[in-house]
């Protein structure tokens, strides 16, 4: 990626729904988000047996790991940083790609569902807990108190775009232990929950082709955020899911971290390139923050003065006929569900290939 140059880059239309000098502008912001915040999220989420359901039934995750995990990490990042009409737009969509994953679950019996609230909830926690637990240990360190809340609170009103309800989002620190207190006895490393997991772990498999001369050391990095990772895992979670590394490498990680973050932080542009290796596509959506340029109108809006004024309805309520025709579909007809959410979200979420 050649240098990014400011007058290349499209503003946006707005703040969305943090703004500068917010804490979720300050966390997210971190490289620590995108690398080990974000993977250990999308690893930790495979516990959940109605997830990991879906995620299994779509496969998407072994045919397609560059795109996916680009896609993915392209919509947290546009709830953090991008206009709030782009958002609410993401939001929209992501509801019909989710109707399509639905099906029975392959053990224990029931159905499963990615737009379930319950799911969503999951979905919600386990990303925005992981990407500030990698930036407390990789990072900075820990938050003030009042920044705390305030993250939470956020965390809150990201969840306005999710089918989720902001109620359900603890307020603390205390709050999200005790949720997911609650959840480990429904957690379960199912067969293909620990397939999901240690593939998810291969950080290789989402860099982009690489020079031959290259290959040794992006094989090294991708190795060390793998051992990164690994090492914000609690022990009776690696245990459950047979991922084994040594208390010695879970110390010894974390200097090599912190120096390697703390240099990345020091020039923009290499910020913003080694986010282009990892997701190409959400560098359009931090480039505007990261080089300091101010989006067209400088509001910073609630997910319901956004909705009322771009003239979406909240995700919980979107797209119930088609959801219901997939459903139908899936649980009445037999048939596989239909892929026309997935091809309407490319030019919004990015491309499936």
């Amino acid at each position: 990626m050649a240098r990014l140059k400011r007058s290349e880059v499209e503003p946006h239309e707005d703040y969305g729904f943090f703004g500068p000098g917010s804490v979720v502008w300050k966390v997210w912001g971190h490289p620590t988000a995108p690398t080990v915040g974000f993977q250990r999220a999308v690893v930790v989420e495979e516990l959940d047996p109605p997830l990991v359901a879906a995620v299994h039934r779509t496969q998407g995750i072994y045919r397609r790991s560059r795109t996916r995990y680009d896609r993915t990490l392209r919509y947290f990042a546009m709830v953090a940083f991008a206009g709030s009409r782009q958002v609410c737009q993401a939001a929209d969509v992501l509801v019909k790609v989710h109707s399509k994953a639905i099906g029975e679950l392959p053990y224990g019996g029931g159905t499963y569902d990615a737009n379930d609230p319950a799911s969503q909830l999951w979905i919600q926690l386990t990303g925005w807990h992981s990407v500030l637990y990698a930036y407390e240990r990789y990072g900075p360190g820990k938050l003030t108190e009042e920044e705390e809340r305030e993250y939470w609170q956020a965390c809150a009103v990201a969840a306005e775009l999710q089918t989720c309800s902001p109620d359900d989002i603890p307020r603390s620190r205390e709050g999200v232990r005790a949720y997911f207190d609650r959840m480990r006895p429904r957690l379960s490393a199912s067969p293909i929950a620990r397939q999901a997991m240690h593939h998810l772990l291969r950080s290789e498999l989402v860099l982009p082709p690489t020079p031959r001369w290259a290959r040794p050391a992006a094989l090294a990095a991708a190795k060390t955020q793998r051992i990164a990772t690994i090492a914000t895992l609690p022990r009776w979670m690696r245990e459950m899911a047979g991922i084994r590394q040594s208390r010695l490498l879970d110390v010894l990680v974390v200097p090599v971290m912190k120096t390697a973050f703390a240099l990345a932080r020091l020039n923009t542009g290499v910020e913003l390139r080694l986010l282009e290796r990892l997701s190409p596509s959400t560098v359009a959506v931090v480039a505007p923050v990261k080089l300091g340029i101010p989006p067209r109108i400088e509001d910073v809006l609630t997910p319901a003065q956004a909705r009322a004024r771009h003239g979406y309805p909240r995700p919980a309520e979107a797209h119930l006929e088609f959801r219901a025709r997939q459903a139908a579909r899936v649980f009445g007809d037999g048939k596989a569900p239909s892929d026309q959410g997935l091809i309407e979200s490319q030019d919004i979420l990015g491309p499936l290939a």
